[in-house]
């Protein structure tokens, strides 16, 4: 399998802090990487450092199997950036947008016009093209910013956070894009902090911490590291300390918490966990209403590997 990206022994430091400590790791051709971590990981710095944006302590990068580099223009021309922050023309109309940053990269006027014409498409503009950024809403901006960085047709795209605080049709718009630049055989490095779109997307997932790598994998491989086996959630009004307690020492049970008539209950081990539970229930006269049991997320893994939320 092809490497869009090799990263080896990257380390960036800023005084005494290391930002990113001896950090390894690929990205394969035609997938989408997932790039997880809280804020202050060092998803950013890694991928600036990646850019040439940033000077690093030591390492080497790679991209396509050329060494990487502020003078590396070659390299460059492959590559689409589309930063959280959204970065367009305010004076240029949607269509005027496209066309300028996709003109400092294809000169031909009939192959440019083509682009922008599939960019459009992609992101479900067709009807604002003639609009100026200021009458576009926050969703529709923020697919603008996205054609406006994948028009000249990359091979490598860098897609950072680009559904913070969009709505659910922009975002869904997005999300389906994103799918077809990959079928279409872009490599694709996404951060997020929204997990459901990690297992909607990712290939493969990174989980970055410290500037160091806690784990990598599928999704599924991911969620087969979580300390826990199951969760069952159900609602039980006014429920003791005393009960708690109780639940709390039946068989293969880790945590018990109880908030706002919530109980949560994780299970270390065990495919037969809830009726010993019912039972228990049943047996104090406890009653309960909604009841259900579920696997790991990859959100529990990441919890447990960070010791944050995603979001945090």
């Amino acid at each position: 399998m092809k490497n869009s990206i090799e990263v080896r022994n990257l380390t960036k430091e800023y005084k005494q802090l290391k930002a990113i400590d001896d950090l390894s790791f690929e990205v394969h051709e035609g997938e989408i990487l997932g790039l997880l971590g809280p804020n202050g990981s060092g998803k950013s710095t890694t991928i600036n450092c990646i850019l040439s944006l940033l000077n690093y302590s030591k390492g080497e990068i790679k991209i396509f199997g050329k060494s990487m580099g502020p003078d590396a223009y070659e390299i460059k021309r492959d590559l689409g950036v589309v930063f959280q922050d959204v970065a367009v023309f305010e004076e240029l109309t949607v269509y005027e947008n496209i066309d300028y940053f996709c003109g400092l990269y294809v000169k031909d006027k009939e192959v440019r016009k083509q682009y922008i014409e599939d960019a459009i498409k992609l992101v479900g503009l067709e009807d604002f093209t003639k609009f100026y950024p200021k009458q576009l809403s926050g969703g529709l901006l923020r697919r603008l910013n996205i054609a406006c960085g994948i028009a000249h047709k990359p091979k490598l795209i860098f897609l950072d956070e680009p559904t913070v605080a969009v709505d659910p049709q922009s975002r869904n718009n997005i999300l389906d894009g994103i799918e077809k630049l990959r079928d279409a055989g872009a490599t694709i490095v996404y951060t997020t902090h929204y997990m459901e779109e990690v297992e909607i997307l990712c290939d493969r997932v990174i989980i970055l911490d410290k500037g160091t790598i806690l784990a990598s994998g599928t999704c599924d491989e991911l969620k087969a590291l979580a300390k826990i086996e199951e969760k069952v959630t159900l609602e039980v009004p006014n429920l003791d300390e005393e009960h708690l307690e109780g639940i709390n020492k039946i068989e293969n049970v880790d945590s018990v918490s109880y908030d706002g008539n919530i109980l949560l209950i994780t299970y270390k081990k065990g495919d037969n966990n809830l009726p010993h539970l019912i039972d228990y229930l049943k047996d104090e006269g406890i009653k309960y209403n909604k009841i259900y049991s579920e696997r790991p997320t990859l959100n529990d893994v990441f919890l447990e590997l960070t010791g944050k939320e995603l979001r945090d």
